[in-house]
């Protein structure tokens, strides 16, 4: 599936080269281009332009680009891909806790960022309300809580089960490990807990006939979380 055509992006940062690039670059991959330089504005054009994807500096001046994540978040689940010049992890932690997609860090290749554009884009249009997910050979159906791989079902336990939907729900997208804990085991875990992640991720991979230093379905996100990876 390849990303809609025209979907409307709206990129807020207050370098103009940045945004002249991202413009440029943007538009020639067919994409309709929006732009601001500040917070405040970012936030009246995203309710204004109601954009397919926003890519947001964290580093504004004024309203900060967490501020501005926040307030979009109150009233709207676009996409957000956001830029930092942070190489901090707890930095882009806090941006997809706080409701970002994904992150890219400057400089970047245009390259990376369009494929995470393209990637946040066909998560949004594969997000249903159907009851059954496909992922090449992977099936999941989330009513009867069956999982099959290769036409054969997978025995998983619940906690098993739990991981891998809340990965796959949100194929292409970053999870972090708290939002992974807080989702599988509710209130009733510690941040201490997410060695427990590492294992049970390892239990999924056996099962799921994945090697992970090829991954088919879960990647790491080193230091961060997982991406359940959307297939061609």
């Amino acid at each position: 599936m390849t990303a809609p055509q025209g979907a409307r992006i709206l990129i807020v940062d207050d370098e103009p080269q940045i945004r002249k690039l991202l413009k440029v670059t943007l538009q020639a991959h067919q994409f309709e281009i929006h732009e601001c330089a500040d917070g405040e504005e970012a936030v009246i054009q995203a309710s204004i332009v109601h954009p397919d994807l926003v890519v947001l500096d964290l580093g504004l001046p004024g309203m900060s680009g967490m501020d501005v994540l926040q307030r979009i978040r109150e009233w709207s689940q676009v996409p957000v891909i956001v830029l930092t010049a942070k190489e901090r992890e707890e930095d882009k932690i806090a941006a997809l806790d706080g409701g970002a997609d994904d992150y890219v860090t400057k400089p970047f290749g245009m390259g990376e960022l369009v494929a995470r554009i393209r990637v946040a884009l066909r998560h949004v249009a594969k997000t249903t309300d159907e009851p059954v997910l496909r992922f090449g050979p992977l099936t999941i159906d989330l009513a009867q809580r069956q999982v099959d791989l290769d036409g054969s079902p997978v025995k998983l336990t619940p906690t098993e089960y739990e991981m891998l939907k809340v990965l796959a729900t949100h194929a292409g997208k970053i999870i972090t490990q708290r939002q992974l804990l807080q989702q599988v085991w509710g209130g009733h875990h510690h941040e201490s807990d997410s060695h427990y992640l590492r294992v049970y991720v390892g239990h999924l991979r056996k099962k799921l006939q994945e090697d992970p230093t090829r991954p088919r379905f879960i990647q790491t996100e080193p230091g961060i979380g997982y991406r359940f990876l959307l297939q061609d």
